[in-house]
This record gives structure tokens, C-alpha cells and sequence, in this order.
């Protein structure tokens, strides 16, 4: 019985034990699960803004939250009231246009041949399906609405009381599941620092590159700018598939409008975008542990997908980086050799 007891209690097992029971609730309360990820993005996000204002204008924290979120809040309400209605209609006029693609000329065998993949059921129900989850995303506007609302309210309260609640929280510390605590704090400090910081690094760079990209499909004149954004965007989100992803929808329109000439250019500046992305940006917001290669990175996200959704094609990486940073595997100071 002492060897069993002995054994369980050991750091590594206990450790492990936590972990599988925190993994356990999560999977309970997957119902709310899109809640829950979006309360902590918001709060995290937000709190690295707050913090950012704080330091640069001097002013105090609560009123920075409150005015920050006063924005935002106006902001989101603002663009679902006059942009709502434009946006569901041009992501509708983006299906249309994409599945409908044809190529005139049937000279090249290429072409013919390309247009009779492009024009398969399979292909044209994968487009159809990525955009009808755009679109039912902004139809189904109460639902979604609700959940974002919450995220809200529960993240500025979290900002509003952060001194409050960090006191409160220290106060487990020597209550009798002070075991718990420590690792569950070991785990929430390993959390932000790997997940929240590369959905953090996601979000800037998809914001990067959504405006370089929108400014290149402004200056080829494609139509429907705003629902090409919203993708583009969202796309943004997911690692290196995403670019390959939106380049596909974009080229089949390109070569609508301008033909050859219009899909060459932009595929020259895709190429510039993306090498702006990779030498420039990820170097400066991803830090070593998230330098995946290729291989990884996309089966992470066959994964992801299939166990989360479309949740899986944006958090599965961080996860991954979370789950590589508590095994150690990539956990080394800058200028640490191996």
C-alpha cells in the first residue's frame, strides 16, 4: 500500500492526474466550449491592450478598460447595423460567383481539364460548405450575438476586478486543495504564455495581412470587397493552410474578372505578403516554440478540425504549442543551447 501511495504521490503522476481531469470538464462542458474560448481570447487580448494604453498614456486602469470596451462594444454595434445586410449578401454573391466558375476558352487541354476538377460536385461542396459556414455564421446572428455578448461582459468584469480576483485566487494557496491550486496554476501560466500569445500573434498578423491583401484586390478591382475580407480574415486565422485556402476562391475570381494577367499578379503579391509574414512578422510575434515544421502544422490541423470543428483550424496549433510547452519539448531560454 506504501509503494501505491508513494507512487501517486509523486509530482509527475499528480501532475498527470490534474491534467486528465481538467481535460475530463472540458470535455463535459463542451457545450459552452465556444464560450468559453472566447471569454479567454477577449480577456487575454484585451488585457495586453489595456495594459499597452496604460503604459503609453498614463491613465488610470479601470477608465482605460471602460473606454476601451465603450469603443469596441460601439464599434461591433455600429457594424452590424449597417453592415450586416451587405455582408451576408456579398458572401452570398461569392458563392454564386465562385461555384458558377467557367473558363471560356477550352483550346488548352489544361484548362479543360482544370475546369472539369474545379467543377466537380466534391470541389464545388467544399466551397459551398466553407462559405455557407460564413454565411450561416452572420444569418444565424442572435445565437452567435449572444455568446460574443457574454464573452464581453464576463471578460470586462474579469479586467475590471484582475487585482480583486488575483487576491482572491492566492487565497487557495493554503486551503486544503492547495495541491490542486499549484498545478492548476503550473497549467494557467503555461496557458498564457503559449496559447494566449500565439492567438495573439495570429490575430495581429491576420490583421497584417487581411489589409495588405485587401489592398491588392482593391487596386485589381475585384468586387465584393467587404465579404473578401471577412474571409481573408478569418482564413488569416489558421496557419499556412489558411493562405493556401483563400488563395483558391481568390484565383478562381481573379480569373473571372482579368483573366491570366490578374491570377499572375496576384499570385506575385500573395508571395510578397507572405514572405513579409514569414521573414518579418512571425519572427517578431511567434516565439521558437511555435516554429513547427510544415508537416506538423498541417497535421495538426487535420486534427484539430476533426475533433474541434472549425474552432480546431484556429486554436489547434496553440494547443499543440501549449501541450509541447508542458512536456518540455521546446521549453529552452533564448540562447539556451541543446
Amino acid at each position: 500500500m506504501d509503494s501505491i501511495s508513494d507512487f501517486f504521490r509523486k509530482k509527475g503522476v499528480k501532475r498527470f492526474i490534474i491534467f486528465a481531469l481538467i481535460i475530463l470538464i472540458l470535455f463535459s462542458v463542451r457545450s459552452m466550449m465556444n464560450l468559453i474560448l472566447l471569454t479567454f481570447i477577449f480577456s487575454f487580448l484585451m488585457n495586453r491592450l489595456v495594459d499597452f494604453t496604460v503604459k503609453r498614456l498614463r491613465i488610470n486602469h479601470k477608465v482605460t478598460v471602460i473606454v476601451l470596451y465603450t469603443v469596441i462594444v460601439g464599434m461591433l454595434t455600429i457594424s452590424l447595423v449597417k453592415y450586416l445586410p451587405i455582408i451576408t449578401m456579398e458572401i452570398s454573391q461569392l458563392i454564386k460567383q465562385i461555384t458558377s466558375f467557367s473558363i471560356q476558352s477550352h483550346d488548352n487541354p489544361l484548362l479543360v481539364f482544370l475546369e472539369s476538377i474545379i467543377s466537380s460536385d466534391q470541389i464545388k461542396g467544399y466551397v459551398e460548405n466553407g462559405f455557407s459556414f460564413l454565411l450561416k455564421s452572420f444569418t444565424d446572428i442572435s445565437k452567435t450575438s449572444v455568446q460574443v455578448l457574454i464573452a464581453l461582459i464576463l471578460s470586462l468584469f474579469f479586467l475590471l476586478e484582475k487585482p480583486r480576483l488575483i487576491e482572491f485566487t492566492n487565497k487557495f494557496k493554503n486551503s486544503k486543495i492547495a495541491p490542486f491550486y499549484y498545478e492548476i496554476e503550473f497549467f494557467g501560466k503555461k496557458f498564457s504564455r503559449t496559447f494566449g500569445k500565439v492567438i495573439e500573434a495570429q490575430f495581429i498578423i491576420a490583421s497584417i495581412n487581411t489589409v495588405l491583401t485587401v489592398i491588392v484586390l482593391m487596386v485589381l478591382g475585384y468586387p465584393q470587397i467587404i465579404g473578401l475580407t471577412i474571409m481573408i480574415f478569418f482564413l488569416g486565422l489558421i496557419p499556412v493552410a489558411g493562405v493556401i485556402i483563400s488563395l483558391i476562391p481568390l484565383s478562381l475570381i481573379g480569373f473571372t474578372i482579368g483573366g491570366f494577367l490578374t491570377v499572375f499578379y496576384l499570385l506575385i503579391a500573395i508571395m510578397i505578403i507572405h514572405a513579409i509574414e514569414a521573414y518579418i512578422l512571425n519572427p517578431k510575434l511567434m516565439s521558437s516554440k511555435t516554429d513547427l515544421p510544415v508537416f506538423y502544422t498541417f497535421i495538426v490541423l487535420i486534427f484539430s478540425q476533426n475533433f474541434f470543428g472549425v474552432w480546431g483550424l484556429i486554436i489547434g496549433i496553440p494547443v499543440f504549442v501549449f501541450l509541447l510547452d508542458i512536456l518540455d519539448v521546446t521549453d529552452k531560454e533564448p540562447g539556451q543551447t541543446a
